[in-house]
């Protein structure tokens, strides 16, 4: 590790957070964000892998839309699928995922889950998570517990042993159909 200098360690990732930050710029200036020196047909293309170029094309200026501070005009699923364009085009060897998917609505997540596929594929993934449907296909978890891992391994692994995986997975469980005034 004494080999590496900041910036080619930085070169190596791409980190998509849970609130992505855009510039009050294009749509397009942001993608570009990522690999600045792209051409335009990489960034249509990493658009497309990410779901988003069908959204963007529908827009009264498209790719050259101004999306405002913070991308004030776009839904948080759009600009997490923005955000995984962006790191498409970088294409760094190690992702890390830090709840891309908490504040998306479900007909997003479909779509998000899809775009973090094709980002992710030949990656190395490192994964922040709460939603299970996001973490139970994964080689490894790590389990959480005031800042210590108290269990590993893979999702069937953590449902045959008692702890708290397996604990929050049945609560879980048990929540769906709850609604206000009693269960469906």
């Amino acid at each position: 590790m004494k080999d590496y200098i900041r910036d080619s360690l930085l070169n190596d990732f791409f980190i998509v957070f849970q609130r992505a930050y855009f510039f009050e710029d294009t749509i397009e200036n942001n993608i570009l964000f990522g690999k600045p020196q792209a051409t335009k047909e990489e960034m249509i293309t990493a658009a497309k892998k990410a779901c988003c170029h069908d959204f963007i094309s529908a827009l009264p200026d498209g790719y050259q839309t101004n999306i405002g501070e913070g991308g004030a005009t776009l839904s948080g699923g759009e600009k997490q699928r923005i955000s995984i364009a962006r790191a498409i085009l970088k294409d760094a060897p190690i992702v890390i995922l830090d709840e891309a998917t908490a504040s998306v609505d479900p007909e997003n997540e479909r779509e998000l889950q899809h775009a973090i596929s094709e980002l992710t594929k030949d990656k190395t993934l490192l994964m922040i998570a709460h939603r299970l449907n996001t973490v139970r296909e994964a080689d490894q978890i790590l389990v959480l517990e005031n800042g210590r891992i108290v269990q590993r391994g893979k999702h069937q692994e953590l449902m045959q042993q008692e702890g708290l995986y397996r604990r929050f997975v049945e609560i879980r469980g048990n929540a769906i159909g709850w609604k206000l005034g009693g269960r469906e």
